[in-house]
Parts: structure tokens; C-alpha cells; sequence
């Protein structure tokens, strides 16, 4: 990436961060939502990443700031749509594991990472995010339209599953709200650690929903039966979770990932993974 590429706007932001956090920029790249520089200070090795527009990770510097590296990736310096992090070496996430017949080893370490999140209770002054039932209003938005790609009695089904889960929740707390294999990676010094929280308040059991369908590359992984219950089976155990909550969270957020594939200008065909994943998901409820 060079400076040239970049939107006049983005580089002012990015040159305007480096210099209130006195940072040196070396490599950066870019990704579908952000820049991302390796940068040094004091000659400490550290990541900037710059959020391109105000979106859901928005806010993840105040997330992380109130899981305070328990779990999670620790963050230095933060701003709206701007972080400053630990670099993490060699950085690599889970995908590869879960792909190469390991999945019940990625398993477990997204519930260890799970119950290190856990292990405290964050704090919550002056961190911006929503709740689970804030999120449920997608199937909403999406009756309203006349749009064909999910079936109607799918979501109508769905967002009932999902009112009723919300209604009878028990203990909230902060959650990462988008926790799943691509979003945890492998430090030397600190073992695997979750990156890039959307934010949520909810019970726990919502927070499995986005593993049961990933990796997104591999969906005869996911949407295997006995691999589904496999997994379960092994994140309830190990977490103290309700399974039965679980499945049905897992099936009402399958169908909302499809809907907000929708509102963010995706197709969505009737191949769509997380829409197939609700399909197996339904006889189960």
C-alpha cells in the first residue's frame, strides 16, 4: 500500500494518529474496512489499525479497553474507528486448524478463550454498544421489504426464536459479539487471543452463535450434523452453557447473518451457508 492509494481524508486521519500517539509507520495494508500499519514506539512493536467508515467496529478500542487483555488482544491507545494494539506474532488465526482435521482442537481454544473473556466482569462506564435485542431488530427491517432471498416463514420463525431468547435471558454481560476462528490468533508470548469485538450485551449463550458457522470457507464442516452437536456439546461442557439456548440462538443469528449480508450489499443466493445452517438447525428446535 502507498499513501497515493489511499482517500486524501483516510491518510490525514491515519498521519494525525501516528503523530498523537508518536508512532513510526512501517508496512501497512489494507482490508475490506481498514488500514492496518505495523508501527513502532519506544521501540516497542505495535499494530494501528484505522477503521475506514463508521460501522460496527467502530467502537471495538472501548471493547477491548474493558476486557483489559484478558482473553483479548491489549489495546494501548484508542479513538473512535482507531486502535492502537499489541502486535501479535506470528498472528496466524484458527482457520487453518479447524480446515487440517483439527476442529475439535479449535473448539476447545475458542472456549478457553471464552473463559479467560470471562474471567472478569468488564467495565462498562462510557462504552458505547448495543444489546442482543438492539441486533434482533434486523428481521424487522427485513419484513418490511419485499426482498425474496430469505424465505419469509425462515425469518418470521427466526426473529420469534430470537424475541423469546431475549425475553428470557439470563445473566447479561459484554460479549465480542463476533467471535469465531478468523477473529482469534496466536501469540508466542500469550497464546490465542480474540481480535476485532463488534460489542454486545447478552447472556453467554449467544456468544457461540458466529463458531457453529465458521469457517465460512468450509461450510461442509459446519453443516454436518454430528460436527454441530459435536460442537455444542464440547462449548457447553466446557462453558456451563444451556445447549438448548444455544441451538436456538445459533439458528435465529443464522438467519440474521443472512439478512445483514443483505443490508450491506451482498448476494445472498439460496446456497447461502448460514441459510443452510438454519435449515439444519430447525428440526433440532
Amino acid at each position: 500500500m502507498t499513501a497515493n492509494t489511499l482517500p486524501a481524508n483516510l491518510l490525514d486521519r491515519i498521519q494525525q494518529l501516528a503523530r498523537k500517539w508518536r508512532v513510526t509507520i512501517g508496512q501497512s495494508f489494507e482490508t475490506e474496512t481498514s488500514v492496518i500499519s505495523f508501527v513502532s514506539r519506544n521501540n516497542q512493536s505495535l499494530v494501528l489499525k484505522v477503521i475506514r467508515q463508521e460501522g460496527d467496529e467502530w467502537h471495538a478500542g472501548q471493547i477491548l479497553k474493558a476486557f483489559d487483555g484478558h482473553g483479548v488482544v491489549r489495546i494501548y491507545e484508542y479513538a473512535g474507528g482507531a486502535m492502537l494494539l499489541e502486535r501479535l506474532r506470528p498472528g496466524n488465526n484458527l482457520v487453518d486448524l479447524a480446515l487440517n482435521d483439527g476442529d475439535e482442537e479449535a473448539t476447545e481454544i475458542l472456549a478457553d478463550v471464552i473463559q479467560r473473556m470471562t474471567a472478569i466482569e468488564p467495565a462498562l462506564s462510557g462504552v458505547s454498544t448495543q444489546a442482543v435485542e438492539d441486533w434482533g431488530k434486523g428481521f424487522g427491517r427485513y419484513l418490511a421489504t419485499d426482498d425474496p432471498r430469505v424465505p419469509r416463514h425462515l425469518v418470521e420463525s427466526a426473529q420469534r426464536v430470537f424475541a423469546n431468547l431475549c425475553a428470557s435471558q439470563s445473566q447479561k454481560r459484554l460479549l465480542h459479539g463476533d467471535l469465531h476462528h478468523y477473529n482469534v490468533l496466536f501469540d508466542s508470548q500469550r497464546g490465542w487471543l480474540a481480535i476485532d469485538p463488534k460489542g454486545v450485551l447478552g447472556e453467554l449463550e449467544y456468544e457461540i452463535g458466529a463458531i457453529l458457522r465458521n469457517p465460512i470457507e468450509a461450510p461442509d464442516l459446519f453443516l454436518s450434523s454430528s460436527m454441530f452437536e459435536r460442537r455444542i456439546d464440547r462449548l457447553t461442557r466446557k462453558l456451563n452453557l444451556n445447549p438448548e439456548r444455544v441451538v436456538a440462538w445459533a439458528f435465529g443469528q443464522a438467519v440474521l447473518s443472512a439478512i445483514w449480508e443483505i443490508e450491506d450489499g451482498f448476494e445472498v443466493p439460496g446456497t447461502n451457508s448460514p441459510l443452510k445452517l438454519a435449515d439444519v438447525i430447525w428440526p433440532m428446535l
